[in-house]
Formats: structure tokens, sequence, C-alpha cells
């Protein structure tokens, strides 16, 4: 598979929309040229704000110029634009309903050089966390470029989760769909759902699990909000096992939404995939996302486990 890099991806696509859309603003904060940003500063410069090492301030400033009518774009390493300016982030952009997009870049363990104080494992967490503000989780460069579209186009607070490196090209282009997640295969043993860069490697997995016979309905969600209950439920109802995949902490993000998805509607037995609940050690991504058992043979593994030592439940009516 071919792959590009999500931030370039994504400073274009802001870059192209802007040409068409004279509202539309990238604020910075000491990071616009590493967020792909630099041919928006070039061709509009007064449309591409430097705040500086202010994550809190360069908030209140997208709140600002939302209220005047534009449309802001920020995007900053993940960590520092959901966690750092968390109160402003809840009150002026989720509690006042502004149209502001905040986007956090080497989101999961893509800083993993840096170490805990750079990996991003709550930042979805946090962001379902505030009322009103739409979460998304493209997997490829093709679906960052239809969800910058769909989110400047959406009235209201959006958080867009990047990753970084390579990211191989997984779907079609133009087939995002707001709300709606895709699915990448069908069977009735077992349901995988995934959500942002870790789907490549889950697609691994799920190929590795049908090689060992089990059916497997690989569902992948662009968006953890609003999540796309109804192929969620319908999936868990006919294979009565779900498994979910995520470059997270296995608290509060995907897994976190669909366990309160099936609690509600389709309680059948869950396993969640996703970062240990301790602050992980630095060093090179693929050492650290093996060490998570983050890989595509890990993933098969505890999946495969799950399946033979889990009995699919009935579900009533």
């Amino acid at each position: 598979m071919t792959g590009r890099d999500p931030r370039k991806a994504f400073g274009a696509a802001v870059h192209r929309i802007a040409r068409e859309n004279d509202d539309v603003v990238a604020i910075s904060v000491d990071s616009g040229l590493s967020s792909g940003l630099g041919g928006m500063r070039d061709e509009f410069p007064e449309r591409y704000l430097e705040v500086g090492i202010m994550e809190q301030a360069a908030t209140g400033l997208a709140a600002g110029l939302a209220t005047a009518g534009r449309i802001p774009v920020l995007c900053a390493i993940a960590p520092f634009v959901t966690a750092r300016n968390f109160e402003m982030f809840r009150n002026d952009i989720g509690y006042m309903r502004q149209n502001v997009k905040i986007v956090g870049r080497n989101a999961g363990l893509s800083y993993s050089p840096l170490g805990p104080t750079h990996h991003s494992l709550e930042d979805c967490a946090l962001a379902r966390l505030i009322p009103g503000i739409a979460v998304i989780t493209p997997a490829d460069c093709g679906e960052i470029e239809d969800a910058v579209a769909a989110m400047i186009a959406h009235e209201g607070p959006v958080y867009l989760r990047l990753g970084a490196g390579t990211v191989p090209d997984l779907y079609e282009a133009g087939s995002f769909r707001w709300g709606r997640g895709r699915t990448l295969s069908r069977g009735d043993d077992l349901t995988v759902i995934s959500s942002g860069h870790i789907t490549a490697e889950v697609i691994d997995a799920v190929l590795s699990l049908q090689k060992q016979g089990i059916d497997v309905e690989h569902l992948a969600l662009s968006m953890l909000e609003p999540l796309d209950h109804d192929l969620v439920v319908e999936a868990a109802r006919r294979t009565r096992r779900v498994v979910t995949v995520e470059e997270h902490y296995v608290r509060g993000g995907l897994g976190g939404a669909v366990a309160e998805l099936l609690a509600e509607r389709c309680p059948v037995p869950l396993q969640v995939i996703g970062a240990p609940h301790r602050f992980i050690s630095s060093g090179p991504y693929r050492d650290v996302i093996v060490g998570c058992n983050l890989d595509a043979q890990s993933i098969a593994d505890r999946a495969a486990e799950f399946v033979r030592t889990t009995a699919p439940v009935t579900i009533p009516g």
C-alpha cells in the first residue's frame, strides 16, 4: 500500500478550502509548519495567525474569531490542544458552542521518542467529555482530506485527530460520511471495530484471523462522536462478540464509546484493545507499538484468544 504524511494532507486540505472560503483562518502555536500549514501562511498571511506557545490563549482567540464569523482551525501536537488547554476547550469552545476546529496532530504514540509528555492517549476521552464536540478519527490521508472539508462545512465545534509519519492509503477518495462508519469485511464469528491510523494494523490482523478460520466483521469508525450506533449494534447482534482496537488508552476512547452503547442496547462480551493505562516508555514508534501489543500479530493473537475463551451470548429480542 502507498502512503502519505497525515500532517501534509491536512495542511494542504485546509489551504485548498481557504482559497474558496475567505472565512477560514489558521492558528499556529509555534507549530504551523510542522502541521502542514506553510502554504496557508505563504498565500494568506493575513489569515495565518502565529500565537506562540500559548495554547490556552490560542483557544480563546479562536473562540473570539468564531464569534466574529470566522472559521478558525487550530492545529498543534494533540496533548497540547486537548489536555493543556482543556478548560478553555470546554468553556470557550464547547460551552459557548463556537464554530472552532481543534486539530491534534501526532496523536496516539506517534511522538513516541519524546515520551509521555508528548504521547496523546487520552485526547479522544477528553474531547468526548465535552458536550457537543464532534470527534473525528480518520484512518488515512484521503479520509483526512474529506474530513477537513466536512468539519469546515459543519456548524459547530470539532476535534480532529491526526497521526504522523507515513500512513497507508486504505479507502477510496470521497467515501467519508459524517457520523457513518465503514464495513471493511463481513463475518459472523466476531466483530472487530477500529478507528484512526491503527486501522492499517487491524486490517492485517483481520486477515490473520480469517486465515485461522475466524469469520470477522471489521468495522472502521471514522467518528467517535457522533458514533454510528446502528452499524455497531447490528454487527454485535449478529456476531455476539466484539473487539475494539485503538491507539488510545483502553479507557474513554473508542472502547469506552462502544461499551456505553452495547451496555444500553446490545450487551455482548467486549474486549477493548488499546494502550495500557499507564505512562508508556519512549522509543522508536514500531518498538513502542509492539511493546503495547498494538501490532497486527498481537492484535490477532488477543482477538483469537478472546474468541476461543468467550462464549457468544443470546441477545433477547
